[in-house]
């Protein structure tokens, strides 16, 4: 495990409030800019940021704030852990727990229809399957195909929504965009050499009243002929 601060701007607010250092070692300690490390010492920054105190967690003595506030040049350590953990690394495949290996061919058939684009050791390491059984999937001649329900792997817990985003990031670099689907909005170049379209006619022009009654008077001598035959 990585001997870093944590939480490194609540460290600096407690610093700040509790101790003498200068803003040059509370920065350094910290990792923050000195102008950060002032301005939360004028209240102009981390508001609201409870301070954490470095000494009850384990990561500086007492001692060592002592001789940084008798020396303005000396630079604070961080204490050695006391216990060191391995960080674990992956081998093989994703572990799939038991309960939710029944939910796998729904997750894999879930991915090959709304991703393509991912290939097979992208599906095998989200949802911890082989490359035969994403294969009898894709082609439908797995054993239990008719009862398969496509079902979204983050919904059943199978991996996280930032590893699917990831691997679908990565699968999908390097190509082409989609081309866009129905109508879409042409290019400015184009429109702006496109003629004006005709004015609409001035909506208070007055009707001319002699060819609307003729009009009307047609269609009653209209409908009196078809009457009388």
């Amino acid at each position: 495990m990585a001997n870093t601060l944590l939480m490194p701007k609540a460290t600096a607010v407690w610093l700040v409030d509790n101790t003498a250092l200068s803003f040059d070692q509370i920065a350094f300690f910290c990792h923050l800019h000195p102008l950060e490390v002032r301005a939360i010492a004028d209240g102009e920054a981390a508001q609201g940021i409870k301070g954490m105190d470095p000494i009850m967690n384990g990561q500086l003595t007492r001692d060592e704030i002592k001789c940084g506030e008798t020396d303005p040049n000396y630079r604070l350590k961080l204490n050695e852990p006391k216990v060191r953990v391995p960080e674990a690394k992956r081998r093989g495949g994703r572990y799939t727990p038991l309960s939710k290996r029944q939910d796998r061919p729904n997750a894999i058939l879930w991915l090959v229809r709304n991703h393509p684009e991912l290939k097979d050791a992208q599906i095998s390491r989200l949802v911890g399957t082989t490359k035969s059984t994403i294969e009898q999937i894709r082609n439908r001649t797995h054993w239990n195909s008719a009862s398969l329900a496509p079902m979204d792997p983050v919904t059943l817990g199978l991996c996280s929504q930032i590893d699917l985003d990831l691997e679908v990031q990565r699968a999908s670099s390097g190509r082409a965009p989609a081309a866009p689907v129905g109508d879409t909005l042409l290019p400015a170049a184009l429109t702006e050499r496109m003629p004006l379209e005709q004015a609409p006619k001035d909506e208070d022009e007055e009707l001319d009243a002699s060819k609307v009654f003729a009009k009307l008077s047609s269609l009653k001598r209209q409908d009196a002929e078809d009457d009388e035959e």
